[in-house]
């Protein structure tokens, strides 16, 4: 398919171990060719994908047609502990009320005392009132090492853990508990942008919910990791069904049914992913080309309250059940067209480095002779999927040189920065002459060959090349890609307060304000003048959608619908 999304070869892909097989799967149904490292250059490839953090060098030699699956130190609020800070630290800088999703967490062995001390007065206040904790290792995953307890002398652990207060009120499907992933996907941090996918999972605990027991890791932990040995996973359990996943669009089904403000809680729960994010802006470095894909897991309580249990780093992407299916192929889709290719990043470095010359790759006579090794042709039986994208207004141009060693020949001019590079190459695109659409069984007949370039063009050095982080894409972000909506910025006022150095004070301020405005037009009886939506700062240039809703609507237009919604 790559040929037909963008005219010419295919892109090709580099899996790290362990990555997902769903990620190669879409990527060869999409027409992609996986990265080689015995025939191609070091860097002659343009997505590398791993479940495992990147280092350091691998940023500094991220190069204009390459882009990688991780942003550097996502850590910060992956990693439970250091969560926990950054939720503490915001609680204070802009009050309780504002970050009231994320429970309270202590971090032991070192705040072992202060959780002692507020274990202590919720004993005496609450006049021996049951209040249940729940304690959780901070680096790992997939539920691992999970326990409840009600009594401190329960508390043991070997490691450094996190505490928290035990939601013990969740909402109940047919009495079994259950949580959202969605999946969200951070394309920048600095500007900060944030889409959250319109597909996501439901998964459930695979035991009926009691509190009359907290050993029982079926009925109070949601992890496919644990449920799916559980005795009961592959009955057939009341309003569940087998397995212990539904899709979001089951989900909102069951939600139509009832008496909820559903677009005041899919607005709380963007509000969740948004102000978590926030915390982690002054630490992450911006990094050029990256993309991060994160799961957020959120609870709703009895009361319809969503909650934030955790943020996990390279969520899991294994095909386990016909939901899994249904969502992850179509997430994974979704990402390659927010990674925005372009026509000339087929090429890599041999289209970057093209000149205006009879030397670029157009048809012209060939020698029989004088082939390339290797003539791409569209994979048999490719399928193709098509998507309504909305291009942001500017691509991934970059100001940078290439590595000074390179040699150029003699007729050459001297080496030019990459944004003068890619503004000539730009300028001649639509010159370019593709493929013939008719592919033929010859493989090497005229029709379906480039002229090489010159014997001279320099390997890819594998030395760092600098970006100048100011000439990232700095448009304004398409409102949906597929199934992906944009979730911030949502206006120009935090499109602005998101630049460089981001304003936190300011966008918090406007998350703030949207909110109220929200939640007040969500519940009046009569529909508010059309002047409260201007007001509320998304009538400018952004156009943004409302996430979570089946058919999401504009926010200037929620501003001003009734609470009786579809």
């Amino acid at each position: 398919m790559a040929e037909q999304e963008c005219g010419f070869a295919p892109l090709v892909f580099r899996l790290h171990g362990g990555a997902p097989q769903v990620v190669r799967e879409v990527l060869l149904e999409r027409g992609w060719e996986e990265y080689d490292e015995e025939e191609q250059e070091e860097g002659d490839w343009n997505l590398y994908w791993r479940t495992s953090s990147f280092r350091k060098s691998d940023y500094e030699k991220i190069l204009p047609w390459q882009r990688l699956n991780h942003h550097p130190k996502m850590s910060q609020i992956t990693r439970k502990d250091c969560l926990a800070r950054h939720m503490r630290r915001m609680k204070i800088a802009f009050g309780i009320a504002l970050y009231d999703f994320s429970p309270g967490a202590y971090i032991l062995p070192n705040e072992y005392r202060k959780f002692l001390g507020v274990y202590t007065k919720n004993r005496t206040t609450d006049r021996g009132k049951s209040r249940y904790w729940i304690c959780k290792p901070v680096d790992l995953s997939r539920g691992r090492g999970i326990f409840l307890f009600e009594d401190i002398k329960d508390l043991v652990y070997d490691s450094s853990v996190i505490v928290q207060r035990y939601i013990s009120n969740p909402l109940l499907i047919s009495g079994y508990k259950f949580d959202l992933r969605i999946y969200v996907c951070v394309k920048s941090f600095s500007p900060l942008v944030i889409y959250m996918h319109q597909e996501g999972l439901v998964r459930f605990a695979t035991e009926k919910y009691t509190l009359a027991s907290l050993d029982s890791l079926y009925s109070h932990l949601t992890n496919t990791s644990i449920n799916k040995f559980g005795m009961r996973y592959d009955t057939d359990k009341e309003r569940v069904g087998r397995g212990c996943k539904w899709t979001m669009s089951r989900f909102r089904s069951f939600l139509h049914k009832q008496d909820v403000n559903q677009l005041l809680l899919w607005h709380r729960i963007s509000n969740i992913v948004t102000l978590t994010l926030l915390t982690a802006v002054p630490c992450v470095p911006s990094s050029p080309n990256c993309l991060e894909l994160l799961g957020f897991d959120i609870l709703i309580d009895a009361n319809y309250k969503p909650w934030l249990l955790e943020v996990n780093y390279s969520p899991a992407l294994s095909l386990d059940c016909p939901a899994d299916v249904t969502v992850k192929k179509g997430l994974i889709n979704d990402i390659i067209d927010l990674m925005n290719y372009r026509m000339i990043d087929n090429f890599r470095q041999k289209g970057y480095l093209r000149k205006r010359s009879s030397s670029r790759y157009l048809r012209p006579k060939i020698s029989q002779g004088f082939l390339l090794p290797k003539t791409r042709h569209a994979p048999s039986g490719s399928k193709s999927r098509n998507h309504s994208i909305s291009s942001s207004s500017s691509s991934q141009d970059t100001n940078c040189p290439f590595h000074p060693n390179s040699k150029s020949t003699g007729h050459e001019k001297a080496p030019q920065t990459f944004e003068e590079i890619t503004n000539e190459v730009e300028s001649d695109d639509l010159k370019l002459t593709p493929f013939n659409s008719t592919r033929h069984s010859h493989r090497n007949t005229p029709s379906t060959v480039f002229k090489l370039p010159s014997l001279l063009v320099p390997k890819l050095k594998s030395s760092a090349v600098l970006w100048n982080s100011t000439t990232q894409d700095r448009g304004v972000p398409p409102c949906r890609v597929g199934d992906f909506i944009l979730t911030f910025p949502f206006n120009e006022a935090t499109w602005k307060a998101s630049q460089d150095q981001a304003d936190v004070k300011a966008i918090v301020n406007e998350v703030h304000e949207l909110t109220n405005r929200l939640a007040t037009s969500f519940n009046e009886k009569e529909k508010t003048k059309m002047e409260s939506s201007q007001s509320a700062g998304v009538g400018d240039k952004f156009e943004p959608l409302l996430w979570g809703p089946k058919d999401p609507p504009l926010l200037s237009e929620c501003c001003s619908l009734n609470s009786k919604v579809k």
